[in-house]
């Protein structure tokens, strides 16, 4: 299992509900948490995994002391707060942030690990964070909330890097 970046086609491609909470579904939530913190990042989309299936993990203190690391499956918000711009960055987009707007709370709703019902009222970096990963698994990357001109720098740059490979 690895990381998919940008432009590969499984990162545009909406996943599919998860129907069935089984050890196969387990076997991928553990692998994308270990991905998720070796990369080291906050948050993983398990199509960034290659895997078309709606599964985000998650965790806003990735260091080794204070990891508790959140799982949603099939996730969806319901609702949103106001609107703030922050930096944001992507495991999937190499060598690249930018300022994108998002809401500043987050009502999202899905489902454990297990299967169980689970809400969570999201601010601050989780709204961004579980917005910025369930956009993954609808098949949006956060450089599609940037301009276009943005967008074409970064692409012809990533051109450029791939080129000279």
């Amino acid at each position: 299992m690895e990381i998919r970046t940008y432009p590969d086609p499984v990162l545009k491609t909406r996943a599919k509900p998860v129907k069935n909470v089984d050890g196969d579904l387990q076997g991928l939530i553990d692998g994308m948490i270990e991905i998720m913190y070796s990369a080291p990042g906050i948050g993983l989309a398990a199509n960034q995994v290659g895997e078309l299936k709606r599964v985000i993990v998650f965790d806003l203190e990735p260091g080794e002391a204070g990891r508790r690391p959140g799982v949603l499956i099939n996730p969806e918000i319901v609702l949103g707060g106001d609107e703030i711009i922050r930096e944001e960055a992507c495991l999937s987009v190499v060598d690249f942030s930018a300022e994108v707007v998002r809401k500043t709370e987050a009502m999202v709703k899905g489902m454990d690990r297990h299967g169980n019902p689970l809400s969570i009222e999201a601010k601050d970096l989780l709204a961004v964070c579980l917005q910025h990963e369930i956009d993954h698994i609808n098949g949006i990357l956060f450089i599609d909330h940037i301009s276009s001109l943005k967008r074409a720098l970064y692409k012809k740059k990533l051109k450029k890097t791939l080129k000279g490979k």
